[in-house]
């Protein structure tokens, strides 16, 4: 529900807890507290509390584990719900006197004040929420199994022996060979247990392929770029959801993090690394994304000149900024595919810069 237009008479902060969550009305012309408790953090708990009113509330909760189905709950009374980024609130986590009702107060008043100061947040669907599960739980399996491997290599190599470099996906089949004979009761568990992990790898691979052709025919946009695979597709179609929500594509960039943090006072503007907010994951397999552009597998591509010219340049650092640069290029590229539809051509913008040069040579 879009409240902007009508200035709710009362605004309420909700301080999300595991089993209670605390509640604070507030009028919203003189900002006096019109009621304060706590209720459980149930559907029907929130249901029975907020379908009753009769004006709409402005709600103000932050960010957590419970926030995309609470919200979902209070837009389905007909509220208008501001999720706050929980991250900007310095207010709220840096108070010395923090308590879950003062919580629940300052979410409200700053919710009256101005909703821009709560740097709202907004969820995505129930739906894509269950697909980006898949995706998490994929990710945690592929962590464990990254563990596993490392003490199996770690744990021979403490007895003298090596294992051969291999990818983690066919660690299982190749590492026996090398284990000493003393190692196997310790050992030989872990690796069907590794064997185990990466099967079920698979089968989340498997059901990705299939929710992409089902639900998600916009990632075939974006695999049409060398180094984007189903994976990566569609976790950027998930993560913006809405393609629209950015007026320009050059903003999704900083919208993952991928553009410098700024800490500008007077004359002074020092560089700064990368701001890395937004979605962690995301921004990792853009990363790696990149890392294969730029690559020895790599195919010729205005992206791959862009990366080799700024680490051309030399220095320290050259090759980690012409990474994180290529990244970012590659956020708006894939917006710009997914917006207009357009068949990707991977020398774009060479091609265009040497018809310009024929035609003024004309």
């Amino acid at each position: 529900m879009d409240g902007s237009s009508v200035q709710p008479q009362m605004t309420a902060g909700l301080d999300l807890g595991d089993n209670y969550s605390y509640l604070c009305l507030i009028d919203t012309q003189s900002g006096e507290i019109m009621e304060e408790g706590r209720l459980r953090t149930t559907p029907e708990s929130l249901r029975r509390r907020f379908a009753s009113h009769e004006r709409p509330l402005r709600i103000a909760i932050e960010a957590g584990t419970h926030s995309p189905w609470v919200s979902r709950v209070l837009e389905e009374c007909g509220h208008e719900v501001l999720v706050a980024n929980a991250r900007k609130l310095r207010l709220i986590y840096a108070n010395k006197r923090k308590t879950d009702e003062m919580d629940a107060e300052n979410l409200a008043r700053l919710a009256r004040l101005d909703p821009k100061l709560l740097y709202p947040l907004k969820h995505r669907g129930e739906d894509s929420q269950a697909h980006m599960a898949i995706i998490r739980s994929r990710e945690a399996l592929v962590g464990c199994r990254t563990q596993l491997v490392n003490h199996v290599r770690g744990a021979v190599k403490s007895f003298g022996g090596r294992l051969p470099k291999c990818p983690a996906r066919s660690f299982h089949k190749k590492a026996a060979a090398y284990f000493p004979e003393a190692l196997w009761p310790a050992l030989g568990p872990i690796l069907e247990t590794i064997a185990s992990l990466t099967e079920r790898i698979r089968d989340y691979d498997r059901q990705l392929e299939a929710i992409s052709k089902e639900h998600y025919p916009e990632t075939d946009l974006l695999r049409q770029v060398e180094g984007i695979g189903v994976l990566t597709a569609l976790t950027f179609v998930l993560t913006l959801e809405d393609p629209y929500r950015f007026e320009r594509s050059r903003s999704v960039g900083a919208y993952l993090g991928l553009v410098p943090a700024t800490n500008q006072s007077g004359d002074r503007d020092p560089q700064r690394r990368i701001s890395k907010e937004g979605d962690e994951m995301l921004r990792k397999l853009l990363v790696g994304s990149a890392h294969y552009i730029l690559g020895p597998f790599g195919s010729d591509s205005d992206l791959r000149r862009q990366g080799e010219k700024i680490a051309s340049r030399g220095g320290k650092n050259a090759k980690k900024r012409a990474v994180v640069a290529v990244a970012r290029k590659l956020s708006v590229l894939l917006h710009r595919l997914w917006v207009s539809g357009e068949v990707y051509d991977p020398l774009y913008n060479t091609h265009r810069r040497q018809e310009q040069e024929q035609e003024e040579a004309a």
